[in-house]
């Protein structure tokens, strides 16, 4: 069986401290770095799926450049779907 020494607990105690300093020291300096290119990224996502949804509702025409709004999802009407018929209960004494 081995003991730990006094001065073996010290220096891992030493190691742990100072791996944790460093650790905050290069998250304060990178992580704003990453955090903002993630802000960035997200944002350019958003933007192109509003793009898209955008272009979908208008079309082009090759005539004149004339912009037709898509109304093709606002004539369909939605159907309600009729699960069954209502059963009225009473109770009996």
């Amino acid at each position: 069986m081995q003991l730990a020494s006094f001065t073996g607990f010290l220096r891992t105690l030493f190691i742990i401290i100072s791996f944790y300093y460093i650790f905050r020291f290069l998250a304060k300096l990178f992580l704003p770095v990453v955090i903002k290119k993630v802000v960035e990224k997200a944002s350019e996502n958003m933007q192109q799926q509003q793009r898209g949804q955008y272009q979908n509702n208008w079309q082009r025409t090759t005539d004149g450049e004339t912009s037709i709004y898509n109304t093709d999802n606002a004539r369909k009407s939605r159907e309600t779907k009729k699960v069954g018929d209502y059963v009225d209960y009473e109770e009996i004494d």
